[in-house]
């Protein structure tokens, strides 16, 4: 059963608008990412996949990122759309948090612009901002998108969102 989309608001968008398969498109507002008191990213460059019942995942240029915080992690995983994906562990001084980040180095043709990009988990680190927003985790644990007061939902990951 598909969910009632909540009516955005002036300068709101819903993530029922946005396209199922993923649209991928610029993000010119700053997009930040501290964990441990350091800011590892800080970017006007970032990508951002948009896809139905998901608050946008921001992938950020390796340029705007303090890539030696960055450590590779084990495993994989694939997406449908834009590929197999590898994970990072982020490290900031004594504080290490384990499959945090991710990235496609071989991204489906369709999202060659996210190529070495990296998406973080907004819930893992110290603070994700958009725009000078603080960005919250999307609900559930297992999806990275970031919300914001300019996305309404509801979002896929809430409970009762399995089926959707």
């Amino acid at each position: 059963m598909r969910p009632e989309r909540i009516e955005p608001g002036p300068g709101q968008e819903s993530v029922w608008d946005y396209p199922r398969p993923p649209r991928l498109e610029g993000c010119a507002k700053r997009i930040q990412v501290v964990f441990n008191g350091v800011v590892i990213a800080d970017t006007t460059n970032a990508k951002r996949v948009l896809e139905t019942s998901h608050p946008p995942v921001y992938y950020l240029p390796p340029a705007d990122i303090v890539t030696a915080h960055l450590v590779p992690a084990g495993g994989s995983s694939y997406c449908e759309w834009k590929g197999a994906a590898r994970y990072f562990d982020v490290v900031v001084g004594d504080q290490r948090v384990s499959r945090c980040a991710w990235s496609y180095p071989n991204p489906t043709s369709s999202f060659a612009a996210i190529r070495d990009h990296v998406a973080f988990y907004c819930a893992q680190m110290d603070a994700c901002l958009v725009g000078g927003e603080l960005a919250r985790p999307q609900p559930g644990g297992f999806y990275g998108g970031w919300t914001t007061d300019a996305v309404v939902g509801p979002f896929k990951g809430e409970p009762g969102t399995g089926s959707w």
